[in-house]
């Protein structure tokens, strides 16, 4: 992978890639839970400060180039610092993709293999991303970027197919329970751009790195675009009080298109194109993973920890007793740890490593 570059639009898809995962699951669910019909006015607000945070780690960035954030980790605190930072954000990857990867198993298994054991199920995504991880690096980012574009233009379609059946009227009250929770305990929202991270491990691997500001603002821009949709269509078609407890919400949704008797029951080819996202997700988290596990060990040949990092997504996935745990922790801890750990860790290494160059410029 050292030697992998990627363009700019294979590097904006990776953007991308963590909020369509999520948002196949339960995640528009509980945003709607949370803001109520004031959704749409908070999306907007925290996809502005998503988008200002974004340009910032760019800027803190630019002082470092070539680096990521596990090197300027050692700049700013030698080697144990960084080999912490690096275990810290391997952890954060794979625990999260694994309960991620347990609940969309979960879905599939209610909706289609009611008497399948989940273990086959999630087996089947393990050796996928078996596979796809012996390839060449680029191999699966060219997969990405086919499948998300087709996912964006899927979501889009979603919400114009239904438009007949919204009920306008749900957006009011406008500010929902009030600005307070809109626009200050509706900051946890922050946590549905889980794209961030991979901003901060881009750098070395950019074919184009003068344009890793545009990869961030577009990257960033149609995640907020691709989230405002999700949330748009289930909050004009259903009232989020009796979905509360509905599972894979916008699978839901997708039952509700119709075009003529020819084109009816449309649900299974949205499942299918989620299906290939969530499989392409699951890989680039893998490769990053790996790729950080590398620069720890200074392992060369990456084929040895393919299987080893595949069986732990396996173990992480079946850790949690039952979906209502793992929806738990997809909905309460993960974005939580996307603040603390992506935003808040993140940004105060690259502020403390450039206060520090700054500092040993100076004398």
């Amino acid at each position: 992978m050292t030697k992998a570059k990627i363009g700019t639009t294979e590097a904006i898809m990776i953007v991308v890639t963590i909020i369509i995962a999520r948002t196949i699951s339960s995640l528009p669910r509980e945003i709607l839970i949370t803001t109520r019909s004031s959704t749409i006015i908070n999306l907007i607000f925290v996809s502005i400060i998503a988008i200002f945070l974004s340009c910032l780690i760019v800027r803190l960035l630019k002082n470092f180039p070539g680096l990521d954030i596990v090197d300027i980790s050692e700049y700013l605190g030698g080697k144990v610092f960084k080999n912490i930072i690096g275990i810290l954000f391997i952890i954060h990857f794979l625990v999260s993709s694994s309960i991620l990867l347990r609940s969309f198993c979960e879905s599939l298994k209610i909706i289609y293999y009611p008497m399948t054991n989940i273990i086959f199920i999630i087996i089947l995504f393990i050796i996928a991303l078996c596979v796809t991880n012996r390839l060449d690096f680029n191999a699966s980012l060219k997969t990405n970027l086919l499948v998300v574009p087709l996912v964006l233009f899927s979501m889009i379609f979603l919400f114009f197919s239904n438009t007949n059946k919204f009920v306008p009227q749900r957006i009011f009250p406008i500010l929902g329970d009030g600005l307070l929770n809109t626009f200050v305990l509706g900051l946890s929202n922050l946590g549905a751009f889980g794209g961030i991270a991979f901003l901060y491990f881009l750098p070395p691997y950019l074919k184009e790195p003068e344009k890793f500001k545009k990869i961030a603002l577009i990257g960033i821009g149609l995640t907020s675009i691709y989230l405002i949709l999700c949330v748009s269509t289930l909050l004009f078609i259903f009232s989020f009080f009796i979905d509360a407890n509905e599972i894979t919400p916008l699978y839901n949704a997708t039952r509700y298109i119709e075009f003529g008797n020819f084109f009816q029951r449309l649900e299974s080819v949205f499942l299918l194109i989620w299906i290939l996202a969530f499989a392409c997700y699951l890989s680039i988290v893998c490769k990053f993973s790996m790729s950080v596990f590398k620069k720890l060990t200074n392992i060369e040949n990456k084929k040895p920890l393919i299987d080893i990092f595949g069986i732990l997504i396996l173990g992480i996935s079946l850790i949690p007793q039952n979906y209502a745990i793992a929806d738990r922790f997809e909905t309460k801890i993960y974005p939580n740890l996307v603040i603390s750990i992506v935003i808040i860790l993140g940004l105060s290494i690259l502020i403390l490593a450039n206060w520090k160059k700054k500092k040993q410029k100076q004398t």
